[in-house]
């Protein structure tokens, strides 16, 4: 098993008794200090204050999405060679790196079921020599929103409404039906995959476009695919309704189980690799997040494994403060055009400052297993610092900074005017087209039977005029015959 650098506080010794959090030793963890047994407690009791204090601070913010979830350590080892495509270290042939993942529901709050038909969160975070690298995907390949700016608004619609603060069907429907280019997403969502059976046993995608660079300095546009070797496996809508009331920790359990038990589960990590010039000419806009890449057109190269074989030994410090961000590259790799990602690469790291404290990436989780050498300074909860070095750069006293500008290497040319705008329009792009090319050509009949089962199910949980008629019309859009189906059915079971 490889383990991951120490995690746990320098400072902790869990043999020695009970102390007050600046060292001295309680008195008591059992009884508070009062006049007499009978009589009133007292302000000085400062184990007391301080326990109750403290306790009162427990939680910091949920994250928003992504809330409910959990992970583990591991290792990614690259077994091909794709050096002809990125020099970034950690993906040579031969390197084993360790890393942390987490899965997670999107819209769900903490204490929501891990069994809701949602997309799950596939994040990856990689201790590199260069610093961390991570990967935040998702267990599906494209998103129901191709600019950052609807991203607040999308995400609203999945959690509660002002006035019941009950999560609301007609409010998700009325989104989606009124964002055209939510289709393929909500095509992918509804469908067999918006009900994995555990994390262990469904894909993870970059969804996004990404930059890799090699040591020539040419480029390459590049998405991650990572496929589990525990094969994919689903629920059903009736079996993810029991277990929503049976075990709402479902996929938490699982996974923490399983590494326990020495099943330690891996994904086959691939990519799909387009040549830098092609991006401008190829059918689709290869940095919409709401399309795909065709396989026929881009093969999946494989490049190695990753295995989580190490359960967190502290949820809270190791999960819950783990942050993730698409920020987070290395010598080799870099991001795309793509809008979501632009928009992600800044609200990302800026949530976490909010949300566990400016000083986020001290965290023993957080922290690159490489040495830094940071002029960002102060702030609450600074741990590590630079001592009496000079804070500022340039300066005459020995402190290294970057005293000359170095290339570019995740580059793209862009001259135009600036605007509020869509991306141009590729030869084949439109909202529905591979949105119908999954409901029609890849699922089955069957399948198809059932996404229409589920959206009918969901249509009839509080969805309202004139949003029922936008859903309506929204099917038909991606496939006139399961549009039709799906209004026959609504009607007929509401007649």
């Amino acid at each position: 098993m490889t383990k991951h650098a120490d995690h746990e506080h320098p400072g902790f010794d869990g043999t020695k008794p009970s102390t007050t959090e600046s060292g001295a030793p309680r008195e008591s963890d059992a009884h508070s200090l009062s006049v007499g047994p009978d009589g009133p407690l007292l302000l000085h009791d400062v184990a007391l204050v301080e326990k109750l204090a403290r306790f009162d601070r427990e939680r910091v913010p949920e994250r928003s999405p992504h809330a409910k979830g959990s992970g583990a350590f591991g290792e990614l080892e690259i077994t091909a060679d794709v050096s002809k495509y990125t020099r970034a270290k950690f993906l040579q042939k031969g390197k084993k790196t360790p890393m942390l993942s987490r899965f997670s529901t999107v819209a769900g709050e903490l204490g929501s079921p891990d069994s809701w038909r949602d997309v799950r969160g596939f994040a990856l975070k990689f201790y590199t020599e260069d610093g961390n690298f991570d990967m935040v995907g998702n267990n599906t390949p494209i998103f129901f929103v191709r600019d950052p700016m609807k991203f607040p608004d999308f995400i609203h619609s999945q959690k509660r409404t002002p006035d019941s603060g009950l999560r609301s069907n007609n409010m998700q429907w009325d989104f989606w039906s009124l964002s055209p280019e939510s289709a393929h997403q909500v095509s992918y969502l509804m469908g067999p995959r918006g009900l994995p059976k555990t994390w262990r046993n469904m894909n993870g995608y970059s969804s996004h476009t990404y930059m890799w660079a090699n040591e020539a300095g040419e480029r390459f546009w590049v998405q991650y695919h990572f496929h589990t070797d525990q094969g994919v496996e689903n629920m059903s809508n009736e079996e993810a309704g029991q277990l929503a009331g049976e075990d709402a920790d479902i996929h938490r359990r699982d996974l923490f189980d399983a590494i326990e038990r020495g099943d330690y589960p891996s994904w086959t990590v691939y990519v799909q690799i387009m040549p830098y010039e092609e991006a401008k000419t190829y059918r689709f806009n290869p940095f919409d997040l709401t399309k795909t890449w065709s396989k026929k057109d881009y093969p999946l190269i494989e490049v190695g494994k990753f295995t989580l074989n190490e359960n967190p030994k502290n949820h809270f410090a190791q999960i819950e403060q783990a942050a993730f961000s698409p920020s987070n590259t290395v010598p080799g790799t870099g991001i795309s055009p793509d809008k979501m990602l632009m928009g992600r690469v800044f609200s990302y790291p800026d949530a976490q400052r909010n949300r566990i404290g400016t000083n986020f990436n001290q965290l023993p989780v957080n922290a690159p297993v490489t040495k830094t050498n940071s002029y960002d300074k102060e702030g609450q909860m600074e741990y590590h610092h630079s001592g009496d070095a000079p804070n500022y750069a340039p300066n005459s006293y020995g402190r290294p900074y970057q005293a000359e500008e170095t290339p570019v290497e995740a580059r793209w040319e862009s001259d135009g005017e600036l605007v509020r705008s869509a991306a141009t329009l590729h030869s084949e792009d439109d909202d529905f087209g591979q949105a119908h090319t999954l409901v029609r050509e890849v699922y089955s009949e069957e399948e198809r039977q059932g996404l229409i089962e589920t959206v009918v199910g969901a249509l009839k949980d509080g969805v309202e005029e004139p949003v029922l008629t936008n859903v309506f019309k929204y099917w038909r859009n991606i496939d006139e015959e399961v549009g039709r189906a799906i209004e026959d059915k609504y009607k007929s079971e509401t007649a």
